[in-house]
């Protein structure tokens, strides 16, 4: 693919962004005007949203109602931001021009949050997608510990958080009709291990009582 030639001006249109985007050989975020370059990805990180895709792909495949799509989907959030969510799924799939790689009507996102993320995915990220119309499940996991949180919107378009941290747990996704278990969703994963705690020995604990 030919190197894109990014606009000489500080703030692009959308339509700049996306001329721009689909002649880069390397992802951006569009965010108020902003063109953001996407970094790499962990190996937690890929394993986890490869696992997230693979079950709701392989469940979804029998129903034939909803797509699951991995990394390389791009949303538009709102009229001027345009993300890549780490998985989203679709039913009935509406795109912003004919080259259908731009989605606008997601029903489920999922994200996996790292350290230089996080903080955008539950905030910035997260009030543009709940005004997305269509979207109904939000789903943040955590990479280095077992952690997954799982917010649904409604009938009054309020949004409820359900948090999972057990081994057997699962994520009902109601609008899929399907559910992913914890175990699948970290298969192959490997924590960080907990910093080294130095021990402490008898005379020191006796010293620290006598100076107490």
């Amino acid at each position: 693919m030919k190197e894109a030639a990014k606009p000489t001006e500080s703030y692009y249109s959308p339509q700049e962004y996306l001329a721009f985007e689909r002649a880069s050989e390397i992802k951006h975020e569009y965010v108020s005007g902003l063109i953001l370059a996407m970094s790499g990805a962990s190996r937690a990180h890929n394993r986890i949203a490869g696992n997230v895709f693979r079950e709701l792909d392989n469940k979804l495949r029998v129903k034939g109602e909803c797509e699951p799509f991995i990394s390389d989907m791009r949303v538009r959030t709102t009229p001027s931001d345009y993300t890549y969510p780490d998985v989203v799924v679709v039913g009935e799939a509406e795109f912003e021009d004919a080259e259908v790689d731009t989605l606008l009507n997601p029903t489920v996102i999922v994200e996996v949050l790292s350290k230089s993320t996080e903080k955008r995915d539950r905030v910035e990220k997260f009030a543009d997608y709940r005004g997305i119309p269509s979207l109904k499940e939000y789903i943040l996991i955590s990479q280095d510990r077992l952690h997954v949180e799982h917010y649904v919107r409604g009938a009054n378009l309020e949004w409820t958080l359900t948090d999972m941290n057990k081994p057997g747990g699962k994520v009902v996704i109601a609008s899929l009709g399907c559910e992913l278990f914890l175990k699948d969703v970290y298969e192959r994963v490997e924590f960080p291990k907990p910093p080294h705690l130095r021990q402490v020995s008898a005379s020191e604990e006796r010293d620290e009582e006598k100076s107490s």
